[in-house]
């Protein structure tokens, strides 16, 4: 039984970690360990989200999932193919924080399809919680763990326990996402996937599985597969192809997208729209995979320095060119309140002038295409 004095150890540990800077991947693994100190656990599952759509953008699997990729697509087209109200999409539209499958259904776990169809017969799990990252009103991810059928199910406390660190999980996952924006992409390994010509397409049956694609589409999900870590690329894009068909249907309002950044430091937007075929080709989706441009990463950038809404409009306005003159007339504000705005920013974001933000932000997909023609779009046309 987990002790009061552990409890509060874990919660100081974690928000210690959050504001630590740490990479990704480190903060995520110690935290995650950390955790299993309060609230046991035999496995345990992360995933990142794109903030503004809600989409899996990554994974990292713990303990006993570890090594199991088998079933990722499965949990993909179950997870956003579905209105149940365990799934992380519908958790973060209600505004919870945490659940425990167990409370949830009575103690009858396998009511959730999810658990009936996945977690009982293929992993022998008997009871699941999930935590949702949030930060600043904002999804950044989710965590999922499970205990097998002799561990006891997570109770009332460890699910209050785990929504208590909500926001600490969100800070980590944002401050960790930062930390990538300025490494350096490895122009070589850019050029290798760029060099694939051609539209980067595939098409999903109504199975789940990849029945066509593209030559420079297995060049992007070669790079998406290190991307997700201990998981399989397809299970990224299984999200899109469930909220695609949830589209189709019309259970949902938006077109499914998700940018994702490969390790190669190229960021990348996945599309998903279901087709209308013929005889024999229903349920088939085409997912699209291209780089992103400048004003598909932009919101993301600005969001991972923590802007306050104000802030936000005055980096978007610095970011299109716009002095502080008229940047103040835009947003009817004085030049001296227009100045203290960008103080803030230029101290949040590590930087000390106009330039060197913009260098910053755009740092991720203009460094390595420098001196590239540019295409009709205004973009840097493929070499």
């Amino acid at each position: 039984m987990t002790t009061a004095l552990t409890a509060e150890r874990v919660r100081g540990d974690l928000d210690v970690l959050s504001r630590a800077g740490l990479d990704l991947e480190c903060f995520l693994s110690e935290a995650v360990d950390s955790l299993r100190r309060a609230v046991p656990w035999v496995a345990a599952c992360v995933a990142t989200h794109d903030p503004a759509t809600h989409m899996l953008t990554s994974s990292r699997k713990y303990g006993a999932l570890v090594g199991r990729n088998d079933r990722d697509r499965q949990l993909g087209a179950l997870e956003y193919d579905s209105a149940e109200q365990t799934a992380f999409p519908e958790l973060a539209g209600r505004g919870v924080s945490a659940v425990g499958m167990s409370l949830e259904t009575g103690g009858d776990v396998e009511r959730s399809a999810r658990m009936s169809q996945m977690m009982v017969p293929g992993f022998g799990f008997g009871d699941e919680a999930r935590l949702l990252f949030r930060d600043q009103d904002r999804l950044w991810g989710a965590l999922a763990l499970f205990r097998g059928t002799d561990d006891g199910a997570f109770g009332e406390a460890d699910v209050a326990f785990l929504a208590a660190l909500s926001e600490s999980f969100g800070r980590g996952v944002r401050a960790g996402l930062l930390t990538r924006l300025v490494d350096r992409p490895d122009p070589a390994a850019a050029d290798g996937v760029c060099g694939v010509g051609g539209p980067a397409v595939l098409v999903v049956d109504a199975a789940g599985a990849l029945v066509q694609s593209t030559p420079a589409a297995q060049a992007r999900l070669a790079a998406l597969g290190a991307a997700v870590h201990h998981g399989d690329p397809l299970g990224t894009i299984s999200s899109l192809v469930g909220a695609s068909r949830r589209l189709a249907r019309g259970d949902a309002d938006a077109v499914p997208q998700a940018r994702v950044r490969t390790v190669d430091g190229v960021w990348l937007v996945l599309h998903a729209s279901a087709l209308a075929g013929g005889t024999g080709r229903q349920g088939e989706v085409v997912v699209t995979i291209e780089e992103a441009r400048p004003p598909e990463i932009v919101s993301l950038v600005v969001a991972a320095f923590d802007l306050t809404p104000r802030e936000r409009d005055v980096t978007q306005l610095v970011l299109q060119g716009v002095d502080t003159k008229e940047i103040a007339a835009t947003l009817h504000l004085s030049a001296y309140t227009v100045q203290d705005h960008l103080k803030s920013v230029f101290d949040k974001a590590d930087v000390r002038s106009r330039r060197e933000l913009i260098a910053r932000v755009f740092f991720d997909q203009y460094v390595p295409r420098m001196g590239s023609d540019l295409g009709p779009s205004g973009w840097f046309a493929a070499s």
